[in-house]
């Protein structure tokens, strides 16, 4: 007994460098700077190899939520490939097959002409690129086998949801105070919208997003199972519910509510939003064993923090920059607002779509977006501002990696999606079914953010997507271990029963 204790102990080291690596991720500019990322990625290589090493020697195991996973993980390992052989030298004639335009690009520009011809229009960047998507898929491996027990996916949830309160506060004071400093030679401006610790306010709506629905799901996590029956039972609920930790994780919603609102982000807050009615419909129809008034209940608080809490911060002004949004370019000019029309807000992806028809397959390298847009933009949007995204992360990732790739990442997060569905569904354990609820919502709120933005560019939002993504196996399988090895000891040290 005490043996296998100290082997499952063995990698709680591990688990906590990395609570404080997804911590850390947001502070240096949502770790989109080259010197952020690359500690950031160092960080998660480290931490791979030390569980990997316990587990050569026996001192940690391979549980349930990472068995199950296996799709998923096959999938970023076919991924990581697709990127690879971007990277890869190919003779003329493979070339010509595999990627016309990436050959004529190379054929353009006089180069690698003995090496051979990359598909990858910049393999620099592509490089990059490649070193980011290994970092992500680890973190989502870390997360299946690191958050294995009922304590473990608690500790994550909750670190989460503090790391999103300390934005919420930063980004709150440093608005309400107009704040402007420069920090790594990059200016920051908290005055006109909330940003927090990130460059752009969007970036830190899309981080908020992700740790208000885990957050959200924890707190349905905490509540009672059966609705009370009489009047003094639920007086005395109200009552223990105002004098517990439920009623602090409310107050930590409402302050990252606030934050949220004085974004300003117009898709950031709609996603919020939608992605709480769609998840809370979801959550309705497939759980079995949670009181419906109960979600119904959390559902409407969230609600009431807009028009309440959001009328005193600022959801005025939200709908203010919706009314100044125009159509087009010409309503803009005429109308006079500052605030770019859907027209210009949509050109980059516009024009993802005819850079995506001359790579259709594997795309032009990871990370080549910037560059290989400068030959598609127009005169008129070149006058406008310099495009560096496709302000839609599909778009963005078609381009980047093809149709192959971008079906690719669209399994990883279907199946993830499927997987927190079923485990709201099958679980009766209430933290089970309310980080399910959580990754579900996350996973809602940046998909449809995503349309509008580019959040899955920006490293600390897109290693949290992927761990939120991690978190619904644990939900679904974590306390109801199917195996012989993995026996009642096991459950007593997860702290739960099956099911």
């Amino acid at each position: 007994m005490r043996a296998a204790h100290e082997r499952r102990s063995a990698d709680a080291w591990v688990f906590g460098l990395f609570l404080a690596l997804l911590f850390w991720a947001p502070l240096p500019l949502g770790s989109a700077r080259p010197w952020a990322w690359t500690i950031l990625e160092l960080g998660i290589y480290f931490l791979a190899a030390c569980w990997l090493a316990l587990w050569a020697f026996g001192r940690a195991r391979v549980r349930a939520p990472c068995r199950e996973a296996w799709p998923v993980l096959t999938l970023f390992a076919i991924w990581l490939a697709i990127v690879g052989v971007q990277l890869l030298p190919l003779p003329r004639e493979m070339a010509e097959i595999i990627s016309p335009e990436s050959l004529r690009v190379w054929l353009d520009a006089g180069r690698f002409a003995e090496r051979g011809y990359p598909v990858s229009t910049e393999p620099e960047a592509t490089t990059v690129f490649l070193l980011k998507s290994l970092a992500y898929a680890l973190a989502f491996f870390l997360t299946l086998v690191l958050a294995d027990r009922r304590e473990r996916l608690k500790a994550l949830a909750f670190t989460l949801v503090a790391s999103g309160l300390l934005q919420a506060l930063y980004a709150s004071f440093g608005h309400l105070l107009q704040l402007q400093y420069e920090f790594a030679f990059t200016p920051l401006n908290h005055g006109d919208r909330a940003i927090g610790t990130f460059r752009n306010p969007d970036h830190l709506a899309g981080y908020l997003e992700l740790a208000l629905s885990v957050g959200i799901g924890m707190m349905i996590g905490t509540l009672r199972e059966r609705a009370p029956r009489t009047w003094r039972q639920r007086l005395r609920d109200w009552v223990g519910w105002m004098i517990s930790p439920r009623i602090l994780l409310r107050l930590v919603l409402v302050v990252m509510v606030i934050a949220l609102v004085m974004t300003r982000s117009r898709g950031g807050n709609g996603a919020f939003f939608a992605s709480m009615l769609v998840a809370g419909a979801l959550g309705l129809a497939l759980s079995r064993h949670a009181t419906r008034s109960v979600v119904i209940l959390i559902a409407s608080l969230v609600v009431i923090d807009v028009f309440i809490v959001g009328a005193w911060f600022g959801v005025d002004k939200v709908m203010h920059r919706l009314e100044q949004t125009s159509l087009t370019r010409d309503a803009r000019a005429v109308a006079g607002t500052s605030e770019q029309s859907l027209e210009e807000r949509g050109d980059p992806a516009l024009f993802a779509l005819n850079m995506a028809r001359d790579y259709p397959w594997l795309g032009s390298g990871g990370g080549t977006f910037a560059s290989t847009f400068m030959k598609y933009r127009t005169e008129e949007l070149a006058g406008d501002f310099y495009v560096n995204a496709a302000h839609n992360d599909y778009a963005q990732f078609l381009v980047e990696t093809g149709v192959i790739g971008l079906a690719l990442m669209g399994l990883v997060v279907l199946l993830c999606f499927v997987t927190a569905l079923k485990a709201q569904y099958q679980r009766t354990d209430p933290l089970a079914r309310g980080v399910a609820f959580g990754a579900t919502m996350g996973i809602v709120s940046l998909m449809i953010h995503s349309w509008v933005d580019f959040n899955l560019q920006t490293p600390s939002n897109a290693l949290t997507f992927v761990v939120v993504l991690a978190m619904a196996w644990p939900a679904a399988y974590v306390g109801r271990q199917r195996h012989a090895s993995e026996s009642e000891e096991d459950r007593a040290a997860a702290g739960t029963a099956p099911g």
